[in-house]
């Protein structure tokens, strides 16, 4: 490979919007622990990079023949500590990485077991709630992807229908 080929060849990655049920509230005058079924809302997680100071969703280059599902949900566990379960693709994100074009799959994917613990790469995570966590990326394109998962989820959240 030349190194102009080198140049203008597409770096791929993935990642995905992972999001689990927002956590009951718990009330003050029951002697009760909250209920462990779905709430309202969801929360999602954001990722901080050092190296680049931002929030974003976790994400990741593919490796060499990597499905990329498979990478977004590596790259969740690196990331994030949590397993994943995918749901739907979300829209690609595509655009100029250090001159290179990048193409960014993304899924939906609903967070599974897992702890957290900072890294080189990820030295924090927020779960927040949706208008929360569009407030808090850093890049736009990330902002659209909030939406596009609020589109996809049957959830009893914000966005669902209440019909009945």
């Amino acid at each position: 490979m030349s190194p102009r080929d080198d140049e203008t060849t597409t770096v791929r990655a993935a990642g995905c919007v992972l999001w689990r049920p927002a956590p009951a509230p718990a009330s003050p005058l029951s002697p009760l622990p909250p209920s462990p079924s779905p709430s309202p809302g969801l929360e999602l997680c954001l990722v901080h990079r050092p190296k680049y100071d931002d929030w974003s969703h976790p994400k990741g280059k593919l490796k060499r023949g990597e499905d990329p599902l498979a990478g977004a949900l590596r790259e969740v566990a690196e990331e994030t500590g949590y397993a994943a379960e995918p749901g739907v693709e979300l829209p690609t994100a595509r655009y100029l990485a250090n001159g290179r074009p990048k193409e960014v799959r993304y899924w939906a994917a609903a967070a599974g077991p897992g702890a957290f613990a900072p890294s080189d790469e990820v030295d924090r995570i927020l779960w927040l709630a949706p208008d929360a966590a569009r407030a808090r990326l850093t890049r736009p394109r990330d902002r659209d992807l909030v939406d596009a998962l609020l589109a996809t989820l049957p959830l009893g959240g914000p966005r669902a229908s209440r019909s009945s």
